[in-house]
Order: structure tokens, then C-alpha cells, then sequence
């Protein structure tokens, strides 16, 4: 029970806290007029997967590597199943930023690069940094891309949604942006600590408990602000955030936590999780690919991601209870 409500009251205030920082962080970046697509793609971008990333990094860190993949991988499944098919039932998406369109390609190509790396059974320390590497190529690109280029639709929604942030005091931006960092670190240590103690009491791994509670209560962020989005017509926004989540948790997330401890992978990770990963992906693609007109995601094919997401926990259960 104390394991338990620690897992509870870790993820409440993990979200409320990586809330706080993102709105700190945005509030100071308008401060001293950062670009609102560069809001938008890197410190909003990192604020919804801050849980990710600090969790995973603590475990890694505190010799439980299994919780900090299950984590990563868990919430790229999260994010597609769950979050976009919750998203599209209530309101179905458009999809119509070219932004978007480059970003499903490349989001395969990054979890065909997680498949290549896990396959061996190990994530070494050089593969790790390979990750980062690819990351900060990645975002830079995806960056000058935004800059350079004609005005987005989702350069000028992240800029409606996140204007709001201009009329914080830079006193006050800077108290969120160092207090929510703060109690981030801390409800993810206790976040930690529960799902491990979790783990060992039902006799099942911390690879399984990351794939399951840990990664759809990190995910919590990504769902708020997605269906939020949905709701005010802004789908690049929700898309958007799913799309940019799974590529820092499969680049950045894996990367920092490959980096502090090499990662030992269970031979089913492979087989089921990078698989359902790379179906998820190649699914969203379908879904959002027209050939004349904008694409689009409806109820139906959200309810189809919601069941996909369902089937997939219980594979998991059912093969961990094996």
C-alpha cells in the first residue's frame, strides 16, 4: 500500500510539476524573444516528456535500467494507442502540417534505429551516445526547417496556445521554471522507488511495470494538453505532441539513460514491444495519409487505436505472468 500511494502521489506530482516548468520555461523563452516555433518544438516538446526523461534517467542511474526502457517504449505506445485514439474519439484530427507529414517518416526511421540497437540484447554506452547524436542533429534540422521556411500551420497554433505565457513576470517564470524542475526530480525519485518496490512484490520485472503504470501515468501530460488541443480544432498541436514525445523518448529519453548505466534488453522487447511500436507508427501513417485533400483521423480509427492499446497490455501481462 505504501509502495502504491507512492506511485500515486509520484505521478500527481509529476504532472503537476512538469506543467509548471513548461509554463516557466515558455513564459522565460518569450522573455527574450525566442521564436515561437522554437517554443513550441524544444522547451514545450521537452516539457511533456520531462517525466520521461527524469524517471528514466534516476532509475538508470539507481541501477534499474529495465523500468527505464519499459518507460521510454512504453509511452511511445501509450502515445499513439491510448493518446490519439482517446483523442480522436472525442475529436477527430486533421492532418494537414507539412511539418507533420516529414515527421511520421522520420519517426520510423528512428524506431527502425531502436530495433537495430536492441536487437543484440544490449544498449551500450556508444549506442546510447548515437541516440543523442541523432537527436540534436534531428532537432537542429527540424528547427532551421521551421525558421527558414514559409509560415506553419503548426508554427502559428503553438504560438496562439502558448501567447499566454508573454504576460508572466520573468520573476515568476524563472520561480516555476527552477521549482518545477525541483519537485520533477523528486516525484519522479518517489515514482521510482514505488514502482520498483511494486515489482518486487508481484514477482515481476521493472521492464513490465515501466511498460505499463509508469508509462501511462508519464504519459498524462501528452494526453491533457492533446485532447485540449482537439477540442479548440488546433490538431497539429495533438499530433504534434505525440509525434515530438515518441521521437524524444526513443532518441533523448533511452539515449540519457543508456548513457548513465549500458542497458541489459530481455530478448521480448524486440518481438513485441519495438514491433508494436513500429505498427503503431506505420498505422499513424496510414490513418493520416491522403492522397488528395488532408488527412484524417476519426472516431472509428480511434477506436481502433484504443483497442490496439488494450490488446497490447494484456500481451504484455499475459507474457510476464508466463
Amino acid at each position: 500500500m505504501i509502495a502504491l500511494a507512492a506511485v500515486l502521489i509520484g505521478l500527481v506530482v509529476l504532472v503537476w510539476s512538469a506543467d509548471r516548468f513548461v509554463s516557466g520555461a515558455a513564459a522565460t523563452a518569450w522573455h527574450f524573444n525566442v521564436p515561437p516555433l522554437l517554443i513550441g518544438m524544444v522547451i514545450i516538446g521537452f516539457g511533456t516528456s520531462a517525466p520521461e526523461m527524469v524517471v528514466s534517467a534516476i532509475a538508470s542511474s539507481q541501477g534499474n535500467p529495465g523500468l527505464a526502457l519499459g518507460n521510454a517504449y512504453g509511452s511511445n505506445i501509450t502515445n499513439i494507442a491510448l493518446i490519439l485514439g482517446v483523442t480522436a474519439l472525442l475529436s477527430p484530427l486533421a492532418v494537414h502540417s507539412q511539418i507533420l507529414r516529414k515527421e511520421l517518416p522520420v519517426l520510423l526511421a528512428v524506431t527502425a534505429l531502436a530495433a537495430w540497437q536492441v536487437a543484440d540484447g544490449v544498449i551500450t554506452h556508444v549506442e546510447a551516445f548515437v541516440l543523442l547524436g541523432v537527436f540534436v542533429l534531428l532537432m537542429s534540422w527540424t528547427i532551421y526547417q521551421g525558421l527558414r521556411g514559409p509560415a506553419d500551420t503548426l508554427a502559428t497554433e503553438v504560438r496562439a496556445e502558448h501567447e499566454s505565457a508573454e504576460n508572466m513576470a520573468l520573476g515568476r517564470a524563472l520561480f516555476w521554471l527552477f521549482f518545477g524542475l525541483v519537485l520533477l526530480v523528486a516525484a519522479s525519485r518517489l515514482l521510482v522507488w514505488g514502482a520498483v518496490l511494486i515489482a518486487q512484490s508481484l514477482g515481476v520485472s521493472d521492464l513490465v511495470i515501466g511498460l505499463t503504470i509508469v508509462a501511462v501515468g508519464t504519459s498524462l501530460p501528452e494526453l491533457a494538453s492533446s485532447v485540449i488541443a482537439a477540442r479548440k480544432g488546433e490538431s497539429d498541436i495533438a499530433l504534434g505532441n505525440v509525434i515530438g514525445s515518441n521521437l524524444f523518448n526513443t532518441l533523448a529519453v533511452v539515449g540519457i539513460a543508456g548513457g548513465i548505466a549500458e542497458i541489459t534488453v530481455p530478448p521480448e522487447v524486440l518481438g513485441r514491444d519495438v514491433l508494436s511500436m513500429g505498427a503503431l507508427a506505420l498505422l499513424l501513417c496510414v490513418m493520416g495519409y491522403r492522397r488528395r485533400g488532408q488527412g484524417r483521423i476519426n472516431r472509428v480509427e480511434g477506436a481502433l487505436l484504443i483497442l490496439c492499446f488494450v490488446a497490447y497490455t494484456c500481451w504484455v501481462l499475459l507474457t510476464s505472468a508466463a
